[in-house]
């Protein structure tokens, strides 16, 4: 090994980690967003013109959001300045903002500045941006992997514009990693330890799977291959990896699920989404990748007993009573074992008859209850324990159904003016439609009771 610090080395000697060293330079070896950076779209040509004005970058890790924003100093004339919210906090950024004022009035020359994680900072926080973007002290770019609506308050986000960043194709990892390949054989060949490495092809494979389309997370996985075959003793003089060496190397895969953040909540109504689309296999895979990930399973045995009452209800009465004991259950065994009784109820709830008209029945007479508020209880089903009640007409001419043919006795219960509603209207599926004669009989009899 050279006694020169290559390229890509500290001063202290020490590579800086694979994912810095492959940061792309050029808009044209920046892979993926498309939709973004393709050919006449609009981000492209402001970034090519220098024209750029405040913006925030939405997408997963990974998914080349910080690379975007540092590809913009080298198309503008602007200072830029890199904050991150994470590490730092409002002292900084009044200093910046600071040197961005003598910057435009002794120089005439604007300010970039990027905050990474910006939804790390609370509300209050990024009030300390607000005045200068409206001035024109700063451009702001800011690069969260949240929800602007939900993590950006909403005077910051009005003069932001949201670009949308997706996780990165198969072909652009596969690309990301080849490259990486090559930038390895060309450092281990100038160091003089190894004419090279290079991935079989199902070693290429298995990495790209694992990436979940995290550029980052990919590379963090080829140099970690790469660290361990060249750890060994002695080094290979040509090594082709297999896909049994990657599998060695690499960690569990970690679901990509935040318990607190947006994943958290388009999880979440994915399983609820699939339970009330009757796929078994959708609900199972996503309950799998809530599990896997870390959340709570009384949350989700939670969540099961309300797609019981909302998505099944009376079409099959017992989706409750499965729901509720699989909470019981988990509580009782707790994991793994105790997760089993969600799955299983998790598929009864896919596979039984589906109806919302509890949950629709629920919603018309909550809103009849705020447009009728004061509707007197009709005297004869008001009770009156006392005899001035009595003379007052308070039960009279009540009849008591149990006495009556049926069980009926065709008497009306609500009050005048809401007479004749009908807010629970039963499907034709499962128990619902035995429930559905039932009432055409009830219905029959109050009207031949008028």
């Amino acid at each position: 090994m050279t006694s020169d610090p290559s390229l890509f080395q500290s001063v202290v000697g020490r590579k800086v980690p694979l994912a810095h060293r492959m940061r792309p330079e050029r808009l044209e070896d920046f892979l993926g967003q498309e939709q973004l950076l393709g050919p006449g779209e609009p981000l492209r040509d402001a970034i090519e013109r220098g024209a750029v004005g405040s913006m925030v970058f939405w997408g997963p890790p990974g998914s080349g959001k910080t690379t975007l924003a540092r590809l913009l100093a080298n198309y503008t004339d602007r200072a830029f300045e890199a904050f991150s919210a994470v590490t730092e906090g409002v002292p900084r950024v009044r200093q910046i903002i600071k040197e961005a004022t003598e910057r435009r009035d002794l120089e005439g020359r604007g300010t970039i500045l990027f905050c990474d994680e910006i939804h790390r900072f609370n509300k209050a926080q990024q009030d300390a941006f607000l005045p200068w973007v409206e001035e024109g002290v700063i451009t702001l770019i800011g690069a969260t992997t949240e929800n602007p609506s939900f993590e950006l308050n909403s005077a910051l986000l009005s003069r932001l514009r949201v670009f949308v960043l997706e996780p990165l194709e198969a072909r652009h990892i596969r690309s990301i990693i080849e490259g990486a390949m090559g930038c390895l054989w060309e450092e281990t060949k100038a160091e003089g330890s190894a004419p090279g490495l290079t991935l079989a092809e199902e070693a290429m494979e298995l990495l790209v799977r694992h990436a979940d389309g995290d550029a980052r997370r990919a590379l963090n996985a080829v140099e970690a291959v790469s660290d361990y075959v060249m750890s060994l003793e002695p080094a290979p003089p040509a090594e082709v990896i297999s896909a049994d060496v990657v599998e060695s190397v690499l960690e569990r895969r970690m679901a990509r699920y935040d318990k607190g953040g947006e994943e958290h909540y388009n999880i979440i109504s994915a399983l609820h989404k699939a339970v009330r689309g009757s796929d078994v296999e959708g609900a199972l895979y996503w309950l799998a990748r809530m599990i896997d990930g870390g959340e709570d399973p009384l949350f989700l045995a939670r969540r099961v007993v309300r797609m019981a009452t909302e998505d099944i209800g009376l079409a099959d009465p017992r989706a409750l009573s499965i729901a509720v004991a699989a909470k019981d259950a988990y509580h009782f065994l707790g994991s793994p074992e105790g997760e089993l009784a969600i799955v299983e109820a998790v598929i009864y709830l896919a596979t039984a008859p589906k109806s919302n008209r509890v949950y629709e029945a629920w919603s018309r007479a909550q809103q009849a209850a705020r447009e009728h508020p004061a509707e007197p209880v009709p005297l004869h089903i008001r009770n009156a324990p006392t005899g001035l009640m009595k003379d007052l007409g308070y039960g009279k001419g009540y009849r008591y159904d149990h006495a009556e043919e049926g069980h009926a006795s065709g008497q009306e219960y609500l009050p005048e003016v809401l007479r004749g509603a009908r807010w629970y209207e039963p499907t034709s599926h499962g128990f619902e439609k035995t429930l559905a004669e039932r009432l055409e009989w009830w219905t029959k009899s109050r009207e031949s009771g008028r």
